[in-house]
Formats: C-alpha cells, sequence, structure tokens
C-alpha cells in the first residue's frame, strides 16, 4: 500500500470511529410531544412580520364570503372529509383561491407573461422557449432594454419598478429558491396578491414547458438563430 492510499485508509477510518463515538448531530430542544414549541403563542413569536400565523404564509387566509360561487365550491372540498388535500385551506390548493383561478380573468397582462416567460427561460437556460417568445414579447411592446437585461442578467438600474420587482421574483425563486419579504412587498405593492399568485402559475408553467424541453432536447430549426446565449 502506498503512503497516500495508507493516508486516506486511516483517515476514513478516524472519521468512521470519531462518528461512532460521537453518535447523531445533536437536534433542537423538543417539547413531550415532539414538537419544536411548546405552544403555538411562543411558535407565532418567532415568525416573520409578513407571515400571517392562522395561514403560516405570506398570504391571509382565504375568506369563503369573498368568494364567488366557484370558488366555494372548491373551498369546501379543500375541508371536506373525504379531501385530498394534505394541507386543506393552507396548503397550495387554499392558496390558489386567492388567484383568478382563470387565465381569462387575470390582470396580468400578456406584456408581463411575456416578461415572465423570458425570465424563466432565462433562469433555466431554455434557448427554445426564449428565442421563439422574445418576438412575441416585442410584439406586446416589452422594451428591447428590457429584455437584455434579462438575457444577460444586468442589474436592474434604470428598469420601471414593475418589471424589475417581477425579474427580481423570478431571479430568487430560481437561484435562491426562497423569495425575500423586500421582493414579495415590492411585487404585491404593484401587482397586487391575487395577480402575484397568477404571476406564479404563470411562472410555474412556463418552469414546467422548460422542463420538457430541456428532457426531450427540442432544437431550433436549422435556419433559426439562437437569442439566448448559454454556456
Amino acid at each position: 500500500m502506498s503512503s497516500i492510499r495508507a493516508v486516506i485508509v486511516l483517515s476514513a477510518v478516524t472519521i468512521a470511529g470519531w462518528c461512532i463515538v460521537q453518535g447523531p448531530a445533536p437536534v433542537a430542544a423538543q417539547g413531550s410531544s415532539g414538537a419544536p414549541y411548546k405552544t403555538e403563542a411562543e411558535w407565532a413569536a418567532t415568525l416573520p412580520k409578513d407571515i400571517y400565523p392562522d395561514s403560516r404564509s405570506r398570504l391571509p387566509m382565504i375568506r369563503r364570503e369573498d368568494l364567488d360561487e366557484a370558488g366555494k365550491k372548491v373551498y369546501d372540498s379543500h375541508l371536506a372529509e373525504d379531501s385530498e388535500s394534505l394541507a386543506g385551506l393552507q396548503g397550495p390548493g387554499g392558496l390558489h383561491l386567492n388567484g383568478s383561478r382563470n387565465r381569462a380573468d387575470t390582470g396580468v397582462d400578456r406584456r408581463l407573461q411575456e416578461l415572465a416567460r423570458l425570465v424563466v427561460a432565462r433562469e433555466m437556460d431554455q434557448v427554445f422557449e426564449w428565442t421563439v417568445h422574445e418576438p412575441r414579447a416585442l410584439k406586446f411592446h416589452l422594451e428591447p432594454a428590457i429584455i437584455d437585461a434579462i438575457r444577460y442578467r444586468k442589474p436592474l438600474t434604470g428598469v420601471p419598478e414593475k418589471e424589475a420587482s417581477i425579474i427580481q421574483l423570478g431571479r430568487e425563486i430560481f437561484q435562491k429558491h426562497k423569495v425575500s419579504s423586500d421582493t414579495f412587498a415590492r411585487v404585491v405593492k404593484q401587482l397586487g396578491k391575487k395577480n402575484l399568485v397568477d404571476l406564479c402559475d404563470f411562472m410555474g408553467s412556463y418552469a414546467t414547458t422548460a422542463i420538457l424541453l430541456h428532457t426531450v432536447d427540442v432544437r431550433l430549426p436549422y435556419d433559426r438563430k439562437p437569442l439566448l446565449p448559454v454556456p
């Protein structure tokens, strides 16, 4: 056995032995029931300021009386004994009730939808989706300077606040897998909570398309120049 290999083996044995002696890493103290907090009030006191304790999210619990008849049926379905909604109104199903639930009723216009699609295509490096939709974005009057800010991941200085907040939202979702309180507040200020939920639905739909295109490796036509630089 070479001296280098011997050192590696000895190190591995030493680490394994240390793990056996030390045991698993300690976990945070828990109550007798296994819950991380003894009371709901104790837990609520630890929440960020923009989290509603009843919904456990940045959106308040939806009220049944604020919904149309179709929405009330969906609301009731999440509370039914045979509901397949694992988290009820506090899960994705309940959160979607804050949106329009119908693309035709959304307040997110086509220009902003195309902006959101380009953000998703950029963050997922989806050349086909970007190249097909950049001309559509221009058709709906999305400014070339904003498109280039997305394409080249430029700082958002000079980009209008509404568009900048949407771009920043997408960047945080896909790069950091979380959204800051400041960015959430910016988008809500520009769009409102209903349209924010719709925007998230649009981005999710576009991400699904990007996944499919990546998986089957869709190529552009031979005479089509790619408009998105990727590694």
